[in-house]
């Protein structure tokens, strides 16, 4: 089987230098405090295309020969692989066609067809996407560009982990988002042959984690994915390449949850001010969730930032709920004049935005003299909520969260 090893990565970095952006290692004060030592963020979210993507798709284009390019490339992704093919394909003067799941973030899908991509929607996951793609090269002639299982892809990923080493010398561990294993597994070649104990971490979406249950079985296995918000990383299948990978040079892959996820993204946002999408937040989701696992220095990996502004508003809302600081609740009331306005003036009292008033008064489920709110709330915080909803009980308000 095929390898990649560090004299591959600095090869890649060779093709790379007028392509991809040495992206910026940014510490990270607040996820030092929560940790306990020095945390920094490397900002691949800030790279062209928005995401790592580019690196390994320019390196694995470039080496194709010219006859391969006159007859085009292919691939299949959720829409960062998309993004990276179209342009690099682009650049290096070759037609891209690119499988895409059906419901795939439009900015994605829009970022794609921009670069010059001719966009098609097989089916509803990038499992479909990639059985159609390889189809699509098996009939058309074109080469398929895997969004992960193949060296000169892993290559060009890898060179995140120089760029670190550079930046860091004395990082000891490295955090970083898993879907097929393109990334980390490349990243892990680069830093290992540079330092063999430096600790290398995994994180996978708990909803569409193939990883664990194919290192348990000692080979990769499908497994069925349910819905992520991480759908950058939602891979049923670890790849041939990159299973051996993860399997010799990882010291750990763990799954996050979407809570956490959304509290990544939160905190990127508001305190680091990096607009990142879910599946580019899963190694701080790791950091979050798994402390533990991780030695100081650390990095981790923001592996991309095209995240679609509906699901960023959606996301932001959950992340703000798990946090304590964002309440959906159903109150009952007397059904008289002013008592709506009593209730918004007692939340008021307590310091509560009240971002959101329905207001119900006739329904099945409620008395004659009652009427029903239900009410979006921005609190200062988890102690803030139980503030709020204790003070609403002892006024004598039925209160039901949502």
């Amino acid at each position: 089987m095929a390898s990649v090893n560090a004299d591959d990565i600095r090869a890649a970095r060779e093709l790379l230098r007028e392509v991809a952006v040495p992206t910026p290692l940014m510490h990270s004060r607040v996820l030092s405090e929560a940790i306990g030592g020095p945390v920094y963020l490397k900002c691949e979210n800030l790279q062209r295309t928005g995401s790592f993507k580019i690196r390994g798709a320019y390196v694995r284009i470039a080496r194709l020969s010219d006859a391969e390019r006159a007859r085009g490339v292919v691939a299949a992704s959720a829409g960062n692989h998309a993004q990276g093919v179209a342009l690099a394909a682009s650049m290096l003067g070759c037609k891209a066609t690119v499988f895409m799941p059906q419901g795939a973030p439009l900015p994605k899908v829009a970022a794609t067809r921009a670069y010059g991509a001719e966009v098609v929607f097989p089916g509803p996951n990038v499992d479909d996407c990639l059985v159609a793609a390889q189809e699509y090269a098996d009939k058309e002639g074109a080469v398929l560009i895997h969004p992960f299982d193949h060296p000169d892809v892993v290559a060009g990923q890898g060179t995140i982990g120089l760029e670190i080493l550079e930046d860091l010398p004395d990082v000891r561990t490295v955090v970083g988002a898993v879907g097929g294993g393109g990334l980390m597994s490349g990243v892990a070649a680069a830093l290992k042959d540079e330092n063999a104990d430096i600790k290398v971490v995994g994180a996978q979406a708990k909803k569409a984690a193939a990883f664990p249950p194919s290192l348990a079985a000692g080979r990769p296995v499908r497994v069925d994915v349910q819905p992520t918000m991480a759908d950058g990383i939602s891979v049923g299948r670890p790849g041939d390449l990159t299973y051996d990978l993860v399997t010799r040079l990882l010291d750990a892959v763990v799954t996050v949850t979407e809570e956490s996820i959304s509290q990544a993204l939160l905190l990127l946002l508001e305190r680091g001010k990096q607009v990142v999408e879910p599946a580019g937040a899963a190694g701080v989701a790791a950091l979050l969730e798994h402390s533990y696992a991780v030695r100081t220095p650390v990095v981790a990996v923001l592996s991309g930032g095209n995240i679609d502004p509906v699901l960023l508003a959606k996301v932001l809302r959950h992340g703000l709920a798990g946090a304590g600081r964002y309440l959906v609740v159903r109150c009952r009331l007397n059904d008289r004049p002013g008592a709506l306005v009593t209730l918004l003036s007692e939340l008021a009292g307590l310091g509560v935005n009240v971002l959101d008033v329905m207001h119900e008064r006739v329904a099945a489920r409620l008395h004659v003299e009652e009427a029903e709110v239900l009410m979006h709330l921005e609190t200062r915080g988890a102690e803030h909520s139980e503030e709020v909803l204790g003070r609403l009980r002892e006024k004598g308000y039925t209160i039901t969260l949502s």
